[in-house]
């Protein structure tokens, strides 16, 4: 017997104007819902343009706290469509700044994830605007599935997915900025290997869109327990992406593809030692 959980990634391209974006995702929230969904994923920083491309002070005076405008929306639109919604957001907290995902269920925020691998790359000066996480890894066991979530550069380090399969996630929802069309391979090559060896559903919500210096391409996708796509990659315009996962096939994944059982984490130790 199936145990499905319907599900959905939200394709945006942000306007500078706030507002203007909320009140389109607000539309794509709603879609989803009356199809069925029951958890909806947004992109990385989904109501902002995407600021870090360069290095701006001014670019802090659009962090929020958790009662700010973009955390407020959320938990209204999740109360009203009775989903569970991850919503990324450019979070200040206290003196620090974070790129934090915020998993709210029905109204109420359940917990937040702060992206633990921040990049300082061309483009992605990401390091500039946001501290490393320090909430580790959490799972959020909420009315539908047991989920984790990674923020973009976390994608490439599977320790972080192995911690969350250990923890009892059964999906993880990887929101991402991903840009350049060519580089798409990667993503993909490092989301369905951390899917297989850690016997999960992971599901890639990309932006779309043309920016400043970059050109978001989409391709949202999802993959399966056992590493075999739920659904192929999307095209590269705003929309909805609806993915049904059989939660079962998680447990059905692991009795054959015994990896977790077979870890000797005994003798990973270097790989949790600091470098000196």
């Amino acid at each position: 017997m199936k145990n499905i959980v319907k599900t959905a990634g939200i394709q945006i391209h942000p306007s500078i104007d706030r507002d203007e974006t909320l009140k389109r995702v607000e539309g794509f929230i709603r879609l989803a819902s009356e199809n069925g969904a029951q958890i909806i994923s947004l992109p990385q920083l989904f109501s902002l343009p995407w600021f870090p491309y360069k290095i701006d002070e001014s670019a802090f005076a659009l962090a929020e706290t958790e009662d700010g405008p973009t955390v407020s929306f959320v938990r209204d639109i999740s109360e009203k469509t009775g989903t569970v919604i991850i919503a990324p957001v450019f979070e200040k907290a206290g003196d620090d700044y974070f790129n934090t995902a915020f998993v709210v269920e029905k109204g109420k925020v359940l917990g937040k994830y702060r992206k633990v691998h921040v990049p300082q790359i061309p483009l992605w000066e990401e390091r500039s605007y946001f501290k490393p996480g320090d909430l580790g890894f959490p799972v959020f066991k909420t009315s539908f599935a047991t989920i984790g979530v990674l923020l973009c550069w976390d994608i490439f380090f599977p320790e972080a997915f192995r911690v969350l399969a250990l923890k009892g996630a059964q999906v993880v929802f990887a929101p991402t900025a991903s840009a350049f069309y060519h580089s798409f391979v990667k993503w993909e090559t490092a989301i369905q290997a951390a899917s297989h060896a850690n016997g999960i559903f992971v599901f890639r919500v990309n932006r779309v869109g043309k920016e400043e210096r970059q050109e978001f391409y989409g391709r949202s996708l999802c993959f399966a327990p056992d590493g075999e796509f739920v659904t192929k990659p999307a095209g590269a315009t705003e929309g909805v992406v609806l993915v049904d996962m059989d939660l079962n096939v998680v447990n059905e994944v692991r009795s054959v593809w015994v990896f977790l059982k077979d870890r000797r984490p005994e003798n990973y130790k270097e790989v949790t030692e600091a470098k000196k």
